[in-house]
């Protein structure tokens, strides 16, 4: 069954990623279908995550990829991000899975660190999100000032930190265990509560309040 029939018979969510990404590019070459081509390009790049880090140019160097099929690409994953985040305005955190649901799929391709807060009113809804701190490819640094400053302007209640780690491993470090340690005390200082520190990996998470770590 041809990817198309397969999805209008089945569904979206019973395809695998290389059919996915042969409906994307619709056509394929004189040797090769559409689905060939999709299928080598998961071979080569092995996940979605890696396929996202893929710039134009390495795209079009693939057999049977131009400029239009490569730009549809990238398309196609930069929708799946936006839409992973079109969520956060009406956003209500209860869990450590409310925060993966939240920040998953815009956190687990980064190649970088990066330490986000989730700022939250009294009621666990979302005030605003805010990238802290990019950090190189193993270190990333959250001071309290830069953290808890906007939580003063915003009358925040509660913070929710969130980090990455680009190996796609989410366990904590010794110096993710520390540095979490030194915000929760800051914000206990300031009456502004650290509910949890979510580690994201690739599509893999761990909360260090859950380990009891907080």
């Amino acid at each position: 069954m041809r990817p198309r029939e397969k999805l209008a018979k089945l569904g979206e969510n019973r395809l695998d990623d290389h059919e996915l990404i042969a409906i994307i590019l619709g056509m394929g070459t004189s040797k090769f279908n559409a689905l060939d081509i999709a299928r080598q390009l998961m071979i080569k790049y092995r996940t979605l995550r890696r396929l996202k880090e893929a710039s134009l140019e390495e795209l079009m160097n693939e057999h049977g990829i131009g400029l239009a099929k490569a730009v549809s690409i990238k398309a196609a994953i930069e929708l799946g991000r936006r839409l992973a985040l079109c969520q956060e305005s009406a956003a209500v955190i209860t869990s450590p899975e409310d925060v993966k649901t939240l920040v998953m799929e815009d956190m687990r391709y980064l190649d970088r660190e990066h330490f986000k807060v989730i700022y939250l009113n009294r009621k666990g809804g979302i005030i605003f999100i805010e990238d802290i701190s990019v950090g190189g490819l193993h270190s990333s640094i959250a001071h309290p000032r830069e953290v808890f400053k906007n939580a003063v302007k915003r009358s925040a209640a509660s913070v929710i930190l969130v980090y990455n780690h680009p190996s796609g491993d989410p366990n904590p470090s010794q110096e993710d265990i520390e540095t979490t340690r030194r915000l929760v005390e800051a914000g206990q200082i300031m009456g502004i509560e650290v509910l949890d520190h979510v580690i994201i990996g690739d599509n893999r998470y761990c909360s260090l309040k859950s380990r009891g770590l907080i």
